[in-house]
């Protein structure tokens, strides 16, 4: 692939205003676009931008009532009520507290009893609902996105997935120990992923520097998942001052 686009580097004065910066693209997309389709991830990096969302709803500045949702991933064997399942994060963090429609919010299910009918109906789920408009992404230490550990084809789709041993120790501080951490997700693919009418992706943080350096400045390499997102026409990194200190800007 030919990288002819460019994408945007915001590099923010600290993590809390790459937070508000953040909240700023997700607040213009649906400003323009009510019914706006949002991607959205989990983990620590967008807790603040949730935060900011919640916010502004309550000020009377955010109207999430026609909005779709779709998250990025779920682990395999939790279910909605376990306080480690992603589904229990965004209800905790984002939807309990704001006026979107519940049934509107797509988490993929981690008790599926048949998890190919299920990743299937997931992407015809996205497509009916119109495509993502703006998908927000995080970054691992490994360069994963949502759960495409590196190696993952960039034209992979919703999928099962099978955890890296990095990624289920770096997981495991949410958890007990690393023994709980669930060893299989499901996940939205690289190729899902790219079809958004617009990416973000956030980083903050020193140990996040030089696998960002290396999906903006290195090559489009499955090594480096996030790299994979190079040439989309918009994508946005919204970074703090350490997660930009590899960058040659």
């Amino acid at each position: 692939m030919t990288n002819t686009t460019q994408p945007t580097i915001v590099v923010a004065t600290d993590k809390d205003h790459a937070a508000r910066c953040t909240a700023d693209l997700i607040h213009e997309t649906v400003r323009e676009n009510p019914s706006s389709v949002l991607g959205l991830a989990t983990g620590g990096t967008p807790v603040g931008v949730y935060r900011l969302m919640v916010e502004r709803f309550q000020a009377g500045e955010l109207d999430f009532s026609k909005v779709t949702t779709f998250n990025l991933d779920e682990y395999v064997g939790l279910g909605p009520e376990h306080d480690q399942s992603y589904r229990y994060f965004m209800q905790q963090q984002l939807f309990d507290h704001v006026n979107v429609v519940q049934e509107s919010t797509y988490v993929p299910n981690g008790l599926a009893s048949n998890i190919e009918k299920h990743v299937a109906e997931y992407e015809e789920q996205i497509l009916q609902a119109g495509g993502i408009d703006l998908q927000l992404l995080g970054i691992g230490n490994n360069g994963h996105i949502a759960f495409n550990e590196p190696g993952s084809p960039i034209d992979s789709r919703t999928r099962l997935v099978d955890l890296t041993e990095d990624t289920i120790e770096a997981n495991s501080r949410f958890f007990e120990s690393a023994a709980e951490v669930p060893r299989h997700a499901i996940t939205m693919g690289i190729g899902t992923i790219l079809e958004a009418r617009r990416i973000v992706l956030m980083a903050t943080g020193k140990s996040k520097a030089k696998v960002v350096q290396s999906a903006i400045e290195g090559p489009a390499d499955p090594s480096n998942p996030a790299s994979l997102l190079q040439g989309h026409a918009r994508l946005t990194f919204v970074l703090d001052p350490e997660s930009a200190s590899e960058l040659s800007l």
